[in-house]
């Protein structure tokens, strides 16, 4: 049976999205509020809560429910990104309850940093994490983000131990993300892992630069490079190496 709640939580928007958030056609909600300061960050506009509109469970799962014949068809379902969603626990618990009653397939997109608001319950609703892994090198995390690299590691292991499939992401930045001896330690560490799907090397972009003009805040890494072929092609062979299935 189907349950409602007036359950309400802080979203920034919702789009569709193929290939990109999840297998199939993925509804991605972005709700708003995060933890972290990463210096790549493509959507500044989602970093506090009180920027985004207050909406509930139910009215989600409404607009979700418009787009359910294209994102059923195509082997899709819905992917809840920010932001950082274990910011808001409950909300996204609910939502992703919601879902799996629906018989719709789940994700979350997460960087794992309040992984420990994660309960065991709304795991079992999540059909995949994609888990952001920004380095595997403890200063460079920290400068990259603001935030520590422990609690990642921590809740990578955890999905392993509850056997929740799992895409890392790894965003490959010139000069701080391209270590070769951080990427083989962490290629090392995801092998030791039974339930890690796939690596998605994704290279830096400047595609957000606009919002932070638009906000009035400085672009952190607007003049960094962007990834060569190269660069990456050598970055996937890395975790190649450690038998990880890297696109």
């Amino acid at each position: 049976m189907t349950t409602t709640t007036t359950t309400t939580g802080r979203i920034h928007s919702w789009d569709l999205s193929t290939g990109v958030d999840g297998p199939g056609t993925r509804f991605v909600l972005f709700v708003n509020g995060c933890p972290l300061r990463c210096l790549y960050c493509a959507n500044p506009d989602t970093w506090h809560l009180r920027d985004g509109r207050e909406a509930t469970v139910d009215e989600v799962m409404a607009e979700i429910d418009t787009y359910r014949p294209f994102i059923t068809t195509a082997g899709g379902g819905v992917t809840i990104t920010g932001g950082e969603p274990l910011l808001q626990p409950a909300f996204t618990g609910a939502i992703l309850r919601r879902c799996k009653e629906a018989g719709l397939h789940t994700a979350l997109d997460t960087s794992g940093a309040l992984g420990s608001r994660a309960t065991d319950e709304l795991l079992a609703d999540t059909d995949l994490v994609l888990l952001d892994i920004k380095s595997f090198d403890i200063a460079a995390y920290r400068r990259l983000t603001g935030g520590a690299l422990a609690p990642t590691l921590s809740f990578a292991n955890r999905l392993d131990r509850l056997s929740v499939p799992v895409w890392i992401r790894y965003v490959l930045v010139p000069g701080w993300t391209d270590d070769p001896a951080a990427i083989d330690g962490l290629g090392a560490f995801l092998a030791g892992l039974g339930n890690v799907d796939r690596v998605d090397v994704l290279p830096f972009h400047k595609l957000g630069a606009a919002k932070y003009d638009a906000l009035g805040i400085p672009f952190p890494l607007r003049d960094n490079p962007v990834p060569g072929p190269d660069l990456i092609d050598r970055v996937r062979e890395q975790f190649r190496e450690h038998g990880l299935r890297a696109l």
